[in-house]
């Protein structure tokens, strides 16, 4: 018989119709959306394909039980009363590697965290008949999240956050992660067949996470996870049956114009060395250009970009400047549209138009806007044929 699981993926808050959208795309049922989570339903298969495959989540927790809990003795027993051993094997390396609580009556992390270990270990022991144990095996780091005093206790089977791709080794000041970048292009009607140019490009990552949505390449390929050495949940043919299906789907010959800009030679090397790693340098055009120098003669691109914020926000005057050379070169451009992320408050009045959309975004702990600026949508391929 197959195990279905309860999995959960968090994400940034704000995406989760971005990461929803993706699950229901591979083939899973979601049965809640929360903020920053959505839990669907999954077989042992599904650990391992949404890993790889989830662009947007952070990343995959399997969800051992859920309780309630308003002390500390209550969260013991409900903690030990949970089949840890369906789970951990004998020589397993367990521990609560974070407690997030919000809402609830037990707030002290690190109670929770020495409270919950201890429960863990009593279960464990009376199923083995083991007074200490080893901890030499597979690590099993486990994940707790209070909300009102509701207690979800989940595996972590990632390890690593899945923004952590394995190719961006260099880094720019200020990056923003994988996953965001990822969502951020979701969040557009761009396409592969569309041309998309990041005028501010950094470390490459815009560019490198269009790069391998062109060519259906799975993010996490190239990467190793925690759950990979659980055999007893997720045996070793289904690592590999999705790593197959990973390289067969890969399709690098696709055609796309995804250009990369940088005033600065130094961060321009170190998105070639990302883009080198990620498998897409064939892919992107790197070039060090100055925002003032933003052109192209085609129709109906997209400009994507986190553009400097600045130290002191308004009050750089620099920073207001390089929004608004922006500004005058995005309206040079010929029906094109413009996504962007950024603390800068002055972001519209400096590019000189009000956002068709903007969408409030925490990067990080910074609170960010990302602003749409929409262009005209192309003509349908019909309507171009026949004219």
């Amino acid at each position: 018989m197959t195990n279905i699981y309860e999995l959960t993926a968090p994400c940034h808050f704000g995406m989760e119709a971005v990461l929803k959208r993706e699950i229901v795309d591979l083939g899973y049922d979601v049965t809640a959306t929360e903020n920053g989570r959505v839990t669907f339903a999954g077989d042992a298969e599904a650990v391992a394909r949404a890993n790889v495959w989830l662009r947007t989540a952070e990343r995959v927790l399997l969800n051992v039980g859920k309780f309630r809990a308003e002390s500390f003795e209550e969260l013991f027993e409900k903690t030990a009363a949970l089949p840890w051993e369906e789970f951990l094997p004998r020589d397993s390396r367990f521990w609560v590697t974070k407690a997030t609580s919000i809402n609830s009556k037990l707030f002290s992390p690190s109670d929770i965290q020495s409270i919950m270990k201890k429960a863990m270990v009593r279960r464990m022991g009376q199923h083995y008949g083991l007074e200490r144990f080893e901890e030499t095996g597979a690590e099993y780091p486990v994940r707790v999240f209070l909300h009102n005093d509701e207690v979800t206790v989940s595996l972590d089977t990632s390890g690593n956050s899945l923004h952590k791709r394995g190719y961006r080794t260099e880094t720019a000041k200020a990056p923003i992660t994988e996953t965001l970048a990822a969502a951020l292009i979701m969040l557009t009607p761009w396409h592969k067949d569309r041309i998309l140019v990041d005028p501010f490009c950094g470390s490459g990552t815009f560019c490198i996470e269009a790069a391998m949505m062109a060519a259906n390449m799975a993010p996490g390929m190239n990467r190793e996870f925690l759950s990979q050495e659980w055999d007893g949940i997720v045996p070793k043919k289904h690592w590999y049956n999705t790593l197959d299906e990973a390289e067969e789907l890969k399709d690098l010959s696709v055609e796309t114009d995804i250009q990369g800009y940088d005033i600065d030679p130094e961060v321009l090397r170190r998105a070639r060395v990302n883009a080198a790693q990620a498998g897409v340098a064939e892919m992107i055009h790197l070039q060090q250009r100055d925002v003032a120098q933003l052109s192209h003669p085609k129709r109906y691109g997209f400009l994507i970009t986190n553009p400097p914020y600045g130290e002191r926000l308004k009050a750089d005057e620099g920073i207001a400047q390089l929004y608004r050379t922006l500004g005058e070169r995005f309206r040079q451009l010929d029906d094109w549209s413009l996504f962007l992320i950024t603390a800068f408050e002055d972001a519209e009045r400096c590019i000189g138009r009000k956002a068709d959309k903007n969408r409030k975004i925490y990067n990080g702990m910074m609170k960010t806007y990302f602003y749409q600026f929409l262009g005209k949508k192309p003509p349908k391929r019909r309507e171009t044929e026949q004219k």
